[in-house]
Protein backbone atom coordinates (compact mmCIF):
# COMPACT_ATOMS: atom_id res chain seq x y z
CA UNK A 1 0.00 0.00 0.00
CA UNK A 2 2.68 2.48 0.80
CA UNK A 3 4.42 1.46 -2.28
CA UNK A 4 1.30 2.31 -4.35
CA UNK A 5 0.87 5.72 -2.33
CA UNK A 6 4.67 6.62 -2.86
CA UNK A 7 4.34 6.20 -6.56
CA UNK A 8 1.50 8.14 -6.80
CA UNK A 9 2.59 11.01 -5.23
CA UNK A 10 5.93 10.71 -8.19
CA UNK A 11 3.29 10.56 -11.05
CA UNK A 12 0.84 12.91 -10.48
CA UNK A 13 -1.16 12.23 -13.88
CA UNK A 14 -1.82 8.25 -12.29
CA UNK A 15 -3.01 9.83 -9.72
CA UNK A 16 -5.56 11.99 -10.97
CA UNK A 17 -6.56 9.42 -13.11
CA UNK A 18 -7.10 6.90 -10.71
CA UNK A 19 -8.83 9.25 -8.17
CA UNK A 20 -11.18 10.15 -11.47
CA UNK A 21 -12.19 6.59 -11.79
CA UNK A 22 -12.44 6.00 -8.09
CA UNK A 23 -14.69 9.32 -8.20
CA UNK A 24 -16.96 7.33 -10.88
CA UNK A 25 -17.52 4.28 -8.57
CA UNK A 26 -18.24 6.69 -5.91
CA UNK A 27 -20.72 8.87 -8.26
CA UNK A 28 -22.81 5.46 -9.08
CA UNK A 29 -22.82 5.23 -5.10
CA UNK A 30 -23.78 8.61 -4.56
CA UNK A 31 -27.16 8.03 -6.99
CA UNK A 32 -28.38 5.33 -4.83
CA UNK A 33 -28.14 8.07 -1.98
CA UNK A 34 -29.94 10.66 -3.57
CA UNK A 35 -33.03 8.55 -4.67
CA UNK A 36 -33.03 6.15 -1.78
CA UNK A 37 -32.11 8.69 1.32
CA UNK A 38 -35.13 11.14 0.73
CA UNK A 39 -37.20 7.94 0.57
CA UNK A 40 -35.76 6.80 3.42
CA UNK A 41 -36.02 9.74 6.01
CA UNK A 42 -39.73 10.33 4.86
CA UNK A 43 -40.92 6.41 5.72
CA UNK A 44 -38.65 7.22 9.00
CA UNK A 45 -40.11 10.76 9.77
CA UNK A 46 -44.01 9.21 9.04
CA UNK A 47 -43.50 6.18 11.68
CA UNK A 48 -42.67 8.42 14.29
CA UNK A 49 -45.33 10.81 13.67
CA UNK A 50 -47.77 7.63 13.69
CA UNK A 51 -46.20 6.19 17.20
CA UNK A 52 -46.64 10.01 18.54
CA UNK A 53 -49.80 10.09 17.72
CA UNK A 54 -50.69 6.64 18.94
CA UNK A 55 -48.59 7.25 22.24
CA UNK A 56 -50.93 10.29 22.88
CA UNK A 57 -53.96 7.91 23.04
CA UNK A 58 -56.16 11.16 21.95
CA UNK A 59 -58.77 9.43 20.14
CA UNK A 60 -58.24 11.01 17.14
CA UNK A 61 -58.82 8.13 15.08
CA UNK A 62 -59.42 9.46 11.82
CA UNK A 63 -55.55 11.44 12.57
CA UNK A 64 -54.27 8.19 13.35
CA UNK A 65 -55.57 6.38 9.98
CA UNK A 66 -54.38 9.53 7.83
CA UNK A 67 -50.88 9.15 8.96
CA UNK A 68 -50.84 5.06 8.48
CA UNK A 69 -52.31 6.02 5.11
CA UNK A 70 -49.62 8.30 3.70
CA UNK A 71 -47.20 5.15 3.81
CA UNK A 72 -46.10 4.19 7.37
CA UNK A 73 -44.81 0.99 8.07
CA UNK A 74 -47.68 -2.00 8.45
CA UNK A 75 -49.14 -0.24 4.95
CA UNK A 76 -46.17 -0.25 2.51
CA UNK A 77 -42.77 -2.06 2.53
CA UNK A 78 -39.81 0.00 3.81
CA UNK A 79 -37.84 1.76 1.02
CA UNK A 80 -34.66 -0.17 0.24
CA UNK A 81 -31.52 0.25 2.32
CA UNK A 82 -28.25 2.57 0.90
CA UNK A 83 -26.16 -0.50 0.72
CA UNK A 84 -27.32 -4.32 0.67
CA UNK A 85 -30.58 -3.92 -1.46
CA UNK A 86 -29.49 -4.23 -5.05
CA UNK A 87 -30.46 -1.60 -7.34
CA UNK A 88 -33.68 -2.36 -9.72
CA UNK A 89 -35.00 -1.33 -12.90
CA UNK A 90 -38.36 1.55 -11.45
CA UNK A 91 -40.45 0.35 -13.90
CA UNK A 92 -40.40 -3.28 -14.80
CA UNK A 93 -38.42 -4.06 -11.48
CA UNK A 94 -35.45 -6.10 -13.38
CA UNK A 95 -32.15 -6.57 -11.21
CA UNK A 96 -29.28 -4.44 -12.28
CA UNK A 97 -26.78 -6.55 -12.97
CA UNK A 98 -22.90 -6.26 -12.14
CA UNK A 99 -21.95 -5.79 -15.51
CA UNK A 100 -25.09 -3.51 -16.04
CA UNK A 101 -24.05 -1.54 -13.79
CA UNK A 102 -20.16 -0.19 -14.68
CA UNK A 103 -20.25 3.62 -13.99
CA UNK A 104 -20.66 5.26 -17.76
CA UNK A 105 -19.85 2.44 -19.61
CA UNK A 106 -22.81 0.32 -19.06
CA UNK A 107 -25.10 3.67 -19.69
CA UNK A 108 -23.19 4.08 -23.29
CA UNK A 109 -23.54 -0.14 -23.87
CA UNK A 110 -27.37 -0.28 -23.24
CA UNK A 111 -27.65 2.93 -25.21
CA UNK A 112 -29.16 4.79 -22.12
CA UNK A 113 -31.92 2.32 -21.85
CA UNK A 114 -33.04 -0.62 -19.23
CA UNK A 115 -31.72 -3.98 -20.75
CA UNK A 116 -35.11 -5.83 -20.01
CA UNK A 117 -37.84 -3.52 -21.08
CA UNK A 118 -35.75 -1.02 -22.73
CA UNK A 119 -37.03 2.40 -20.46
CA UNK A 120 -34.85 5.28 -20.77
CA UNK A 121 -32.18 4.91 -17.95
CA UNK A 122 -32.45 9.16 -16.19
CA UNK A 123 -29.66 10.89 -17.62
CA UNK A 124 -28.94 11.76 -13.70
CA UNK A 125 -27.28 8.54 -13.32
CA UNK A 126 -24.20 9.41 -15.74
CA UNK A 127 -23.98 12.99 -15.06
CA UNK A 128 -23.72 12.53 -11.24
CA UNK A 129 -20.97 10.01 -12.12
CA UNK A 130 -19.06 11.85 -14.69
CA UNK A 131 -19.30 15.22 -12.26
CA UNK A 132 -18.42 13.00 -9.17
CA UNK A 133 -15.16 11.77 -11.55
CA UNK A 134 -14.06 14.98 -13.20
CA UNK A 135 -14.37 16.58 -8.97
CA UNK A 136 -12.67 13.97 -7.33
CA UNK A 137 -9.85 14.18 -10.04
CA UNK A 138 -9.54 17.99 -9.47
CA UNK A 139 -9.07 17.52 -5.65
CA UNK A 140 -5.89 15.20 -6.52
CA UNK A 141 -4.75 17.39 -9.46
CA UNK A 142 -5.14 20.76 -6.46
CA UNK A 143 -4.08 19.06 -3.15
CA UNK A 144 -1.50 16.09 -4.78
CA UNK A 145 -1.68 12.59 -3.53
CA UNK A 146 -1.97 12.83 1.11
CA UNK A 147 -4.51 13.72 3.80
CA UNK A 148 -5.57 17.72 2.60
CA UNK A 149 -7.06 15.56 -0.93
CA UNK A 150 -8.73 12.80 0.67
CA UNK A 151 -10.52 15.77 2.96
CA UNK A 152 -11.43 17.37 0.08
CA UNK A 153 -12.50 14.28 -1.86
CA UNK A 154 -15.30 13.61 1.14
CA UNK A 155 -16.13 17.51 1.40
CA UNK A 156 -16.73 17.20 -2.62
CA UNK A 157 -18.79 14.18 -2.45
CA UNK A 158 -21.03 15.43 0.16
CA UNK A 159 -21.57 18.35 -1.75
CA UNK A 160 -22.67 16.43 -4.82
CA UNK A 161 -24.81 14.32 -2.99
CA UNK A 162 -26.69 17.29 -1.08
CA UNK A 163 -27.10 19.09 -4.04
CA UNK A 164 -28.97 16.35 -5.82
CA UNK A 165 -31.18 15.50 -2.78
CA UNK A 166 -32.13 19.54 -2.93
CA UNK A 167 -32.31 19.90 -6.65
CA UNK A 168 -34.81 16.35 -6.17
CA UNK A 169 -36.71 16.99 -3.07
CA UNK A 170 -35.62 20.20 -1.95
CA UNK A 171 -34.52 18.93 1.19
CA UNK A 172 -30.97 19.34 3.07
CA UNK A 173 -30.90 16.44 5.58
CA UNK A 174 -29.53 16.94 8.62
CA UNK A 175 -28.05 13.62 8.73
CA UNK A 176 -25.85 14.99 6.24
CA UNK A 177 -25.47 18.65 6.84
CA UNK A 178 -24.64 18.26 10.96
CA UNK A 179 -21.87 15.61 10.68
CA UNK A 180 -20.32 18.13 7.82
CA UNK A 181 -20.60 20.98 10.35
CA UNK A 182 -19.22 18.84 13.36
CA UNK A 183 -16.36 17.56 10.66
CA UNK A 184 -15.41 21.16 10.15
CA UNK A 185 -14.64 22.39 13.67
CA UNK A 186 -13.13 18.77 14.62
CA UNK A 187 -10.50 19.51 11.18
CA UNK A 188 -9.98 23.37 12.41
CA UNK A 189 -8.01 22.00 15.30
CA UNK A 190 -5.56 19.96 13.38
CA UNK A 191 -6.04 22.70 11.44
CA UNK A 192 -6.77 21.87 8.28
CA UNK A 193 -8.51 25.14 5.77
CA UNK A 194 -9.49 27.40 8.95
CA UNK A 195 -8.13 27.75 12.24
CA UNK A 196 -10.69 27.05 15.85
CA UNK A 197 -11.51 30.60 15.98
CA UNK A 198 -12.33 30.92 11.99
CA UNK A 199 -14.37 27.72 12.05
CA UNK A 200 -16.51 28.52 15.17
CA UNK A 201 -16.71 32.34 13.33
CA UNK A 202 -17.59 30.96 10.35
CA UNK A 203 -20.91 28.38 11.18
CA UNK A 204 -22.34 30.85 13.91
CA UNK A 205 -22.02 33.86 11.11
CA UNK A 206 -22.67 31.17 8.59
CA UNK A 207 -26.16 30.27 10.24
CA UNK A 208 -27.06 33.16 11.31
CA UNK A 209 -26.45 35.03 7.63
CA UNK A 210 -29.17 33.25 5.65
CA UNK A 211 -31.07 33.27 8.79
CA UNK A 212 -31.92 36.91 9.17
CA UNK A 213 -31.88 36.72 5.17
CA UNK A 214 -34.88 34.67 5.73
CA UNK A 215 -36.96 36.30 8.29
CA UNK A 216 -36.70 39.67 7.09
CA UNK A 217 -38.20 38.42 3.51
CA UNK A 218 -40.94 36.41 5.33
CA UNK A 219 -41.68 39.95 7.15
CA UNK A 220 -41.68 41.72 4.22
CA UNK A 221 -43.42 39.80 1.89
CA UNK A 222 -44.87 37.05 4.29
CA UNK A 223 -43.31 34.39 2.34
CA UNK A 224 -40.48 32.09 2.84
CA UNK A 225 -38.00 32.27 0.61
CA UNK A 226 -35.51 29.40 1.87
CA UNK A 227 -35.31 26.36 4.64
CA UNK A 228 -33.69 25.62 7.43
CA UNK A 229 -31.56 22.90 5.57
CA UNK A 230 -29.95 26.40 3.66
CA UNK A 231 -28.73 27.79 7.23
CA UNK A 232 -27.26 24.78 7.71
CA UNK A 233 -25.68 24.08 4.78
CA UNK A 234 -23.68 27.36 5.05
CA UNK A 235 -23.09 26.84 8.77
CA UNK A 236 -21.32 23.69 7.90
CA UNK A 237 -19.37 25.22 4.61
CA UNK A 238 -18.03 28.18 7.05
CA UNK A 239 -17.32 25.42 9.79
CA UNK A 240 -15.34 23.99 7.19
CA UNK A 241 -13.62 26.83 5.22
CA UNK A 242 -13.58 29.59 7.81
CA UNK A 243 -15.25 32.86 8.34
CA UNK A 244 -13.46 34.14 5.75
CA UNK A 245 -15.85 31.89 3.09
CA UNK A 246 -19.12 32.76 3.80
CA UNK A 247 -19.28 35.94 1.76
CA UNK A 248 -17.71 34.69 -1.47
CA UNK A 249 -19.92 31.30 -1.21
CA UNK A 250 -23.12 34.01 -0.70
CA UNK A 251 -22.09 36.05 -3.65
CA UNK A 252 -21.10 32.95 -6.04
CA UNK A 253 -23.95 30.98 -5.21
CA UNK A 254 -26.47 34.32 -5.44
CA UNK A 255 -24.77 34.79 -9.18
CA UNK A 256 -25.04 31.27 -10.34
CA UNK A 257 -28.70 31.10 -9.03
CA UNK A 258 -29.83 34.33 -10.74
CA UNK A 259 -28.22 33.30 -13.99
CA UNK A 260 -29.41 29.69 -13.94
CA UNK A 261 -32.93 30.76 -12.84
CA UNK A 262 -33.29 33.60 -15.23
CA UNK A 263 -32.34 31.01 -18.06
CA UNK A 264 -34.92 28.69 -16.93
CA UNK A 265 -37.45 31.10 -16.94
CA UNK A 266 -36.43 32.18 -20.94
CA UNK A 267 -35.82 28.83 -22.23
CA UNK A 268 -37.74 26.41 -20.84
CA UNK A 269 -41.18 28.63 -19.59
CA UNK A 270 -40.58 27.76 -15.66
CA UNK A 271 -43.33 29.16 -13.30
CA UNK A 272 -41.74 32.44 -11.29
CA UNK A 273 -43.76 31.17 -8.72
CA UNK A 274 -41.91 27.69 -8.44
CA UNK A 275 -39.47 27.33 -5.82
CA UNK A 276 -36.20 26.86 -6.93
CA UNK A 277 -33.45 24.59 -4.32
CA UNK A 278 -30.65 27.16 -3.47
CA UNK A 279 -28.33 24.11 -1.67
CA UNK A 280 -27.05 23.44 -5.02
CA UNK A 281 -26.09 26.76 -5.62
CA UNK A 282 -24.44 27.09 -2.24
CA UNK A 283 -22.86 23.56 -2.21
CA UNK A 284 -21.15 24.08 -6.41
CA UNK A 285 -19.66 27.85 -4.73
CA UNK A 286 -18.27 26.15 -1.55
CA UNK A 287 -16.73 23.55 -3.68
CA UNK A 288 -15.06 26.39 -6.17
CA UNK A 289 -13.94 28.34 -2.94
CA UNK A 290 -11.90 25.06 -1.87
CA UNK A 291 -10.53 24.30 -5.04
CA UNK A 292 -10.35 28.12 -6.83
CA UNK A 293 -11.03 30.78 -4.68
CA UNK A 294 -7.61 32.30 -4.78
CA UNK A 295 -7.39 31.57 -8.70
CA UNK A 296 -10.67 33.95 -8.85
CA UNK A 297 -10.42 36.25 -6.10
CA UNK A 298 -8.31 38.48 -8.42
CA UNK A 299 -11.10 38.76 -11.03
CA UNK A 300 -13.59 40.05 -8.68
CA UNK A 301 -13.32 43.87 -7.50
CA UNK A 302 -14.90 43.30 -4.34
CA UNK A 303 -12.21 40.88 -3.04
CA UNK A 304 -9.19 42.01 -5.15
Amino acid sequence: MLEILEFLRVEPAAAIAAAGVLGLLIGSFLNVVILRLPERLEYRWRLDALEVLQGEGSGDAATVASAAAAGTPGTQAAPPGLVMQRSHCPKCGALIRAWDNIPLLSYLVLGGKCRACKTPISKQYPLVEALTGIATALCVWRFGVGFEALMAMGFTWTMIALAGIDFRTQLLPDLMTLPLLWAGLLLSLLPLWATPTQAILGGAIGYLSLWSVYWGFKLLTGKEGMGYGDFKLLAALGACLGVAAILPIILLSSIVGAVLGAALLAFRGRDSQQPMPFGPFLAAAGWVYLLFWPNIKPWIPLFS
